[in-house]
């Protein structure tokens, strides 16, 4: 039988899943240097299978402008090389020896207003999963037996709270990495 407390504390867990994922997706979101992990959404194809980035290659960044990218694979570096010449990236890679060199080209205004788009649906997705999991705490709380009616409210209200709380946290997440994306 759920109590309560547990409800609350498996839905603040939930809500903290939601903030994670959707630091990591602005992470991927490229701002005015490079960062290893802006490649962490590429998929590239191995061995029949779709594959993330960080599992076939190592990314590294020795320049603000510049990511380096090793396949652990030598034989698969044209795979990697025309997944992140395919990704939404706008990226233009070049092979060098047994290393791919991602040069970043400067943001003009425009890549900078969709970039901020796409950090707007990152942080959208992160609230319907924060609402999600209001939602489905306060199914399980109606559905307790032997709880009082006040004991619900009350939890409600806390439910309410931590919703609250977790949306900022997205928002501003969110506002840091925009204001980033549109420093010139």
């Amino acid at each position: 039988m759920i109590h309560i407390a547990e409800a609350l504390k498996d839905c603040r867990t939930s809500m903290e899943k939601a903030v994670e994922s959707a630091k990591r997706e602005f992470g991927s979101v490229r701002s005015g240097k490079a960062s290893p992990n802006m490649l962490d959404q590429i998929k590239v194809e191995m061995y029949g299978s779709m594959m993330a980035m960080n599992q076939v290659a190592q990314v590294s960044a020795p320049e603000p402008r510049l990511l380096v990218v090793t396949p652990f694979d030598k034989g698969q570096i044209k795979a990697v090389e025309k997944a992140i010449r395919e990704s939404d990236l706008g990226l233009d890679p070049a092979v060098q020896g047994a290393v791919i060199r991602v040069p970043l080209p400067s943001m003009n205004e425009e890549r900078r207003k969709d970039l901020a788009k796409m950090l707007h649906k990152y942080a959208e997705d992160g609230r319907i999963a924060v609402r999600h999991a209001r939602t489905h705490a306060r199914d399980l709380l109606k559905k307790l037996e032997g709880v009082s009616e006040d004991a619900v409210k009350t939890a409600e209200k806390e439910l309410q709270k931590s919703h609250d709380e977790y949306i900022t946290k997205i928002d501003s997440l969110m506002k840091a990495k925009e204001a980033e994306i549109l420093e010139v």
